[in-house]
């Protein structure tokens, strides 16, 4: 896969990703009423992230936003900053990479400053993608403790307490666009590697003597030779010779 093929398609999998974060965190049901045990109900509730709606059988629907924040737990508060948190990182990935596209061509822009533009994208793909996943899966952890809770209370006799709620559609849509915006993130990440400029690991390097500039002479090789010959100079005399070849020197004797 080339390098833009795969930052292509890496853009166009966490737009994807991008656009379902905001679509699911804008949705109305995050969490629906369960209709297991009551499948006529002359009123259907659901709920989302800023408001709860209800639905009768004639169709006609009613929604009311929370008016208060103090009210809401804080795990809800912690949901509705995460999924926040997702769509502006998002966004911003998604403007930053259009500028890192390999295929666009902005000034005299270098491929290193492209590289560091899509690591930078892809960084905050999988940022917001991570963040999106865990809003959702909070949100569910908590729907699943509120039904089991509802669940014992039913089967202690108290069925009208309150109502049972499962997962609403928009957790399934945040689960998948939160998983493209982290497929998306990575492929960016991998792209950023073929935008980085090859160079050379080794580089030439030059020595320079930090003596005295010294010159060596080589010379023809004359084999060895036994140096027969003695230098001679001023108080030198050689000494005589006796019948058999040898020198002989005179001893501590003669020079009485």
């Amino acid at each position: 896969m080339s390098t833009t093929l795969c930052q292509v398609m890496g853009f166009l999998v966490a737009s994807l990703g991008v656009t379902g974060t905001i679509m699911a965190t804008a949705m109305d049901m995050w969490s629906t009423q369960d209709l297991y045990d009551n499948p006529v109900t002359a009123v259907f509730q659901y709920q989302g992230l800023w408001r709860s709606c209800v639905r009768q059988s004639s169709g006609f629907t009613e929604c009311r936003p929370y008016f208060t924040i103090l009210g809401l737990p804080a795990m809800f508060q912690a949901v509705r900053a995460l999924m926040i948190v997702g769509i502006v990182l998002g966004i911003l990935g998604l403007l930053v990479c259009i500028f890192a596209l390999k295929c666009i061509r902005i000034g005299t822009m270098e491929d290193s400053a492209k590289a560091n533009m899509t690591l930078t994208s892809g960084i905050m793909f999988i940022i917001a993608g991570l963040c999106a996943i865990t809003g959702v899966s909070v949100f569910a952890n908590m729907l699943v403790t509120n039904f089991w809770m509802s669940t014992t209370n039913m089967y202690q006799g108290m069925q009208n307490v309150q109502n049972r709620y499962t997962f609403g559609s928009a957790l399934f849509v945040g689960w998948v666009a939160g998983g493209l915006a982290l497929v998306g993130g990575i492929m960016m990440c991998l792209a950023c590697r073929g935008l980085i400029p090859e160079e050379s690991r080794y580089k030439a390097v030059s020595y320079n003597a930090s003596g005295r500039n010294i010159s060596y002479r080589t010379g023809p090789y004359k084999g060895y030779e036994p140096d027969t010959k003695t230098r001679k100079g001023p108080g030198y005399e050689e000494a005589p010779r006796s019948e058999d070849g040898r020198r002989s020197y005179p001893s501590k004797y003669d020079y009485v």
